[in-house]
């Protein structure tokens, strides 16, 4: 059964005109239901984790200063959200439901999170949108509970995962690989263990290339037993934040790619949604709908 992380504290109020996509997080899981790709069966709710799995992660005096509100204003500035207690515990149950979304795939070889891929939380802070860096912390969980000892980070979205791969720089057991945009956020990017930087308006073609090209080597050369994926919508072409020219098609293959290559290889796969920020919320939710459809399609 296809498992998915949901919490109705993923729609998280924000001020009026905020570019952020909240009502995505209500949409997406409604639409899977309506159309009848995934049941009520396949949600479960995440709560607030143990604190320690967060100290495998990310810095103590961080991750206190985020739960007391005690952050400096130029590092709140950076989060992009005004911060309150409601966001903080958002943020910890996004976290908690990547974790169990982890041994759910390990289960069924797939689970998903409607929200996650907060791949700008770097170890001792927070930027763009990303306070705690949900896969970061699931791949030290799974690592911790000896389920898992080789992962490979697979960070599609259309932003350089930098706090991903920051956190894990000096770490041989945790590959991580960004495919994003060259001229994109972040302007000053980390190294990846892999980043391949694309030029503005790439098409579907020489997107799906070059990962195609890529993906198979990494899974022979690193030979994970778990993967994350981040399976950002920001690489369409109407997306006001994306830069790239990917068709909503393209953006189904890349994911039909990633995840039917998991399936014959049989390594286990997490997805965290990431980013996406097209103006039309429906093209955000379809284009995230379908990577949910073809996880069950490929998967059961």
């Amino acid at each position: 059964m296809l498992k998915i992380a949901f919490h109705p504290i993923y729609k998280h109020p924000l001020p009026e005109g905020h570019r952020f996509p909240m009502e995505k997080y209500d949409l997406l899981p409604q639409q899977l239901v309506y159309e009848g790709t995934c049941k009520t069966a396949n949600f479960f709710e995440p709560e607030i984790p143990n604190y320690k799995h967060f100290f495998t992660i990310h810095n103590s005096d961080y991750f206190f200063d985020l739960l007391n509100g005690t952050l400096s204003q130029k590092a709140a500035r950076k989060i992009g959200f005004p911060l309150s207690d409601a966001l903080i515990k958002r943020e910890m149950i996004i976290a908690d439901g990547t974790m169990k979304a982890s041994e759910f795939a390990i289960q069924f070889g797939i689970a998903m999170n409607i929200a996650g891929g907060t791949h700008h939380a770097f170890s001792n802070r927070g930027e763009a949108f990303c306070m705690l860096n949900d896969q970061a912390i699931g791949a030290r969980y799974l690592q911790n509970k000896q389920l898992a000892n080789k992962i490979l980070i697979v960070d599609l979205d259309v932003h350089q995962g930098n706090g991903t791969a920051e956190i894990f720089q000096n770490d041989e057991t945790v590959f991580t690989f960004s495919m994003h945009g060259k001229s994109n956020y972040p302007f000053q990017k980390e190294k990846s263990n892999l980043d391949i930087a694309l030029e503005n308006n790439t098409n579907d073609e020489t997107y799906l290339s070059i990962l195609k090209e890529i993906l198979p080597k990494l899974i022979h050369q690193e030979k994970p037993d778990f993967i994350y994926y981040l399976c950002g919508v920001d690489v369409i072409e109407s997306d006001k934040l994306g830069k790239l020219s990917l068709t909503m098609e393209g953006c189904k293959e890349r994911d039909r790619f990633v995840l039917q290559t998991c399936f014959d290889h049989k390594i286990p796969v997490m997805c965290s949604m990431g980013g996406g920020y097209s103006p039309d919320i429906k093209t955000i939710v379809e284009a995230h709908a379908n990577t949910f459809r073809l996880a069950q399609e490929i998967f059961f």
